[in-house]
């Protein structure tokens, strides 16, 4: 393990002022004391707390609390005999269901350190993340999509053995019975051998108290949580058990006028996704919240169940919340239970949070974070102030501060864009292995660099100018993408749009908006530039257009600028 040590102090850099303390939400207090525990042991005070209280709800099956730490706690016996301990890193490539759940939580009290996988992952990506990790266990799921793809790799990367989890015991009668009927062709056939091990089987392991591990939550790891990599090789950040426990404190607090043991999370996003690790897993365990999960996004069954079992809570992305407002049949549906909504992963445009609040009642709110930070480092407040197009105030015991683009260990002056960098109790250990990286990002004063170009103003709140990867150089001005799509945004016609800069023999880059419309609309490249003129300066508007029936998302469901800037890439290579 290597990598510099974040020593999640409050202390006041004495260069850094605080403006945002006087528009912090009222009750909640910024330089509050976080007790930090071992994240699994959030489970089992829930466990004590809310013991029949619903846990999880999968496909129509229910769990209580007490009923799902009983699990972990079998299951982490079970593992414990295997061979699992102390910084035993081990992979999870599941989608949100109880097995994810359950694993996460076992994993970690066995000693484990959680390396998460997301399932729809190509082969070549697979083995970079086996073989940096050094993932020698993988759990999954008994169908051919993940057990096939990941069978391939035992032997020929770290890893050794997957332990298979059946899709089928997780689903209430008669679902089980009727599902390896309707789904036999995607199940996948394996038998306990020396490459296989039953999820199932380690529950029954002798004694289901599992032993005891110390965890030093300033130090001791969670979670390998890998970055994207849209910026090179996708590299592993290191998440304690005190990042991830602080986060979790940090978010519970935000969520101003939730009440424990009574909330209902709807977990659409990953699990394997940080966002959705802390917000909707970590957070609904530490407020005793129902976690109703759906295994992938599909807006009509997620829509179905929110009308059946009236979730109150709901983070998602704003590509989500997008395609509840232009659903043909929404009026069909009651979303009116829907309290609470943090937005994260993008850009929340100002449209749509305005006519989803208004649509379910509810309060939509923006956060902000990386997977570096576990990962959300500022938000709007939930009751009051909350700002459309900001990523709002730091949390409490996080400090947000503007450095210089040339020169990252100088702050600008309060009102002048800079990059965003962050320093608080969830910012990361470092990356996994490359202490080089992580000299990059992590400077001298404890501060993160994020790679986010970002403003603050008077009154502390925070917005998000673009990332500097993605700014448009045209002509030697720079011209800043997200504010290019909210103001295409406000046209009516629009559902989704995605702006990048393009190569241009004459300006260096040109400014493409790729538009998706809304259905039964229509317009012209023209139309939109006559829209945008007392929107956007000449040099923001776009010279190019093109209009798409869909754009590419990523599993998360966030709109792909990557896919985007690597098709125009592969144009360019081709001539």
């Amino acid at each position: 393990m290597s990598g510099n040590i974040n020593d999640a102090s409050l202390h006041h850099p004495a260069h850094t002022p605080l403006p945002w303390l006087k528009s912090y939400p009222t009750g909640l207090a910024w330089d509050m004391p976080l007790a930090l525990t071992p994240v699994h042991q959030m489970l089992d005070e829930a466990a004590k707390r809310f013991a029949d209280r619903p846990f999880m709800e999968f496909l129509g099956k229910r769990w209580t609390y007490q009923e799902g730490a009983a699990l972990v706690d079998r299951l982490a016996t079970g593992l414990q005999q295997m061979g699992v301990g102390k910084g035993t890193h081990v992979g999870l490539c599941l989608p949100n269901c109880p097995y994810y759940i359950i694993s996460y939580y076992a994993i970690l009290k066995a000693g484990g350190v959680v390396v998460n996988f997301n399932p729809l992952y190509a082969e070549r990506e697979l083995i970079h993340q086996i073989n940096d990790s050094q993932v020698s266990l993988m759990i999954t799921l008994d169908l051919k999509l993940m057990h096939d793809k990941l069978l391939k790799l035992v032997g020929q990367t770290c890893l050794k053995k997957l332990i298979i989890a059946k899709l089928a015991r997780a689903l209430p009668f008669p679902k089980n019975l009727l599902y390896p009927l309707a789904k036999g062709k995607e199940t996948a056939r394996w038998q306990v051998d020396a490459q296989h091990l039953d999820w199932h089987d380690l529950l029954a392991a002798p004694g289901a108290t599992p032993q005891l591990v110390t965890i030093e939550p300033h130090k001791d790891l969670a979670v390998l949580q890998y970055t994207g990599g849209t910026t090179g090789v996708s590299k592993g950040a290191m998440l304690s058990h005190g990042n991830i426990c602080a986060n979790t404190i940090q978010c519970a607090t935000w969520f101003q006028g939730s009440v424990e043991g009574q909330e209902r999370m709807l977990a659409v996003i990953p699990f394997f996704h940080v966002f959705a690790m802390t917000v909707a897993m970590n957070l609904a365990v530490r407020l005793g919240s129902e976690i109703i999960m759906l295994p992938r996004f599909d807006l009509d069954d997620m829509l179905k169940t929110i009308n059946r079992h009236k979730p109150t809570l709901f983070p998602a992305v704003p590509t989500i919340y997008s395609a509840i407002l232009n659903h043909k049949d929404i009026d069909k549906y009651d979303v009116r239970s829907i309290s609470k909504c943090m937005s994260g992963g993008a850009p929340l445009p100002v449209e749509v949070k305005q006519r989803f609040e208004k649509l379910t009642g509810c309060k939509l709110f923006e956060g902000y974070g990386l997977s570096e930070t576990s990962p959300v480092a500022t938000c709007n407040p939930v009751v009051s102030g909350n700002r459309a197009g900001s990523i709002g105030l730091p949390l409490p015991g996080t400090f947000v501060s503007i450095r210089s683009l040339e020169d990252p260990t100088q702050e600008v002056p309060q009102g002048e864009r800079g990059e965003v960098c962050i320093k608080g109790p969830q910012v990361m250990l470092g990356y996994w292995n490359r202490p080089e990286d992580t000299d990059k990002v992590m400077l001298p004063d404890g501060f993160m660099r994020t790679g986010d170009v970002g403003i603050m103003d008077s009154d502390g709140f925070f917005s998000i100018v673009d990332r500097i990867k993605d700014m448009i150089l045209y002509n030697g001005y720079n011209v800043y993408p997200r504010n290019v799509e909210e103001a295409i945004y406000l046209h009516p016609a629009v559902a989704e749009c995605v702006v990048v800069g393009v190569p241009d023999e004459k300006t260096g880059q040109a400014v493409k908006a790729y538009i998706k419309l809304k259905s039964g609309q229509s317009m012209t490249a023209d139309a939109l530039n006559t829209f945008l003129k007392d929107k956007l300066s000449p040099v923001e508007r776009p010279r190019l257009v093109e209009f798409r029936d869909e754009l590419p998302k990523t599993m998360i469901g966030k709109l792909s600028k990557k896919a985007l800037q690597e098709e125009e890439a592969g144009k360019k290579a081709a001539g």
